[in-house]
């Protein structure tokens, strides 16, 4: 059912008049009135020009690109290639449509925050970027705010995020765990039987597939795995050094060190060198996605790579109707393993 104006002005405890000019913002309203009427907009999905059926199917200029750290190359070569699809015929502005980047920051609220004020704009599209939150509320609410903008007729695309189930939502998704299953047989073969996984933040799926990935690899090989040898830190460099030194004090044996992805394997290799042991003749590293800088650390890391500019060129096109919906609505986007100077025979 759609909601109105008047909905809001009843749940905040105004006149409609009052809702309009806080929307509009063409008049002086008290910091608390506005603050209510806010909240009762967000509490109650309120969409700008709701009511009126003419706008009710339009949909702007606008595309929306969410990502958890634009700073991270992961995000910012992924949110490249999508910007780099989205202009052509479609758009009012001479063809052209104008890409938002929305960094969330890893922050939950701010992940609907932005779904909210991009449905209110009524965005051509919405695409999503990266591991979804493992969080059974949190991923209700998401659905939620797809479904609606989906109805709205926004196209919304997850590019490397698990599917969405009933939301309309076209997913191409990363086999991290298949990856990470891939990395850790490699090891395996190469002789390693003590190794040290670094993994993500414990509440993404990103993490939670990967690490799922590596135990298999160890279970297939008939490894116990020893539950020091898995640390949880952040998807960033420093993480990598300070969870490879807590590595090491569990069980300075380790001959091989499992990254959550490469700017942690940076971290991991600092560490090591600091520790006075050699990679790879005394601890290999193996890193996850294959960044720009993977290739030119020394030695250059193995790793798997993810297609990430490929995969978000076509979450650009998917989402711009100028490419046909994979089957059934998902697509998997697999990693190369990718062996370099970082990984090694173990020692003795």
């Amino acid at each position: 059912m759609t909601v109105t104006l008047a909905d809001v002005a009843a749940r905040a405890q105004v006149s409609p008049a009052t809702v309009s000019r806080v929307l509009n913002g063409n008049y002086p309203v008290a910091a608390s009135t506005r603050e209510r009427v806010l909240k009762a907009v967000d509490e109650l999905d309120y969409v700008l020009n709701g009511p009126a059926s003419a706008l009710a199917a339009a949909t702007s200029d606008l595309v929306g690109i969410l990502v958890n750290d634009i700073a991270d190359p992961f995000f910012g070569i992924m949110a490249g290639a999508i910007q780099s699809e989205i202009g052509g015929p479609g758009g009012r502005a001479g063809g052209e449509r104008l890409a938002v980047v929305c960094n969330t920051g890893g922050s939950p609220e701010r992940e609907l925050t932005y779904l909210t004020l991009l449905q209110r704009q009524r965005a051509a599209a919405v695409v999503l970027t990266g591991g979804a939150m493992e969080d059974a509320a949190h991923a209700a609410a998401v659905a939620s705010k797809l479904r609606k903008l989906g109805d709205a007729g926004t196209r919304v695309v997850l590019c490397g995020r698990p599917p969405a189930p009933d939301t309309g939502a076209i997913a191409l998704t990363f086999d991290n765990r298949g990856g990470g299953r891939q990395l850790t047989e490699h090891l395996i073969g190469l002789g390693h039987r003590r190794l040290g996984y670094i993994a993500g933040p414990e509440e993404r799926t990103t993490t939670r597939h990967r690490l799922e990935g590596h135990r298999e690899a160890l279970a297939a090989a008939g490894i116990d795995e020893d539950p020091r040898w898995t640390v949880h830190g952040r998807y960033d460099r420093r993480s990598g050094y300070e969870a490879t030194l807590e590595l090491l004090r569990r069980d300075p044996t380790l001959t091989a060190v499992v990254a959550a992805n490469d700017s942690v394997a940076l971290g991991a290799c600092a560490a090591l060198r600091e520790s006075g042991r050699r990679i790879p003749d005394d601890v290999s590293v193996a890193g996850f996605d294959d960044l720009p800088f993977s290739i030119d650390a020394v030695p250059s890391l193995t790793t798997v790579r993810l297609p990430l500019a490929a995969a978000g060129a076509r979450a650009g096109r998917v989402a711009m109707g100028r490419e046909e919906a994979p089957p059934g609505g998902i697509a998997m986007v697999r990693g190369e393993l990718m062996v370099r100077g970082s990984s090694g025979v173990p020692r003795g």
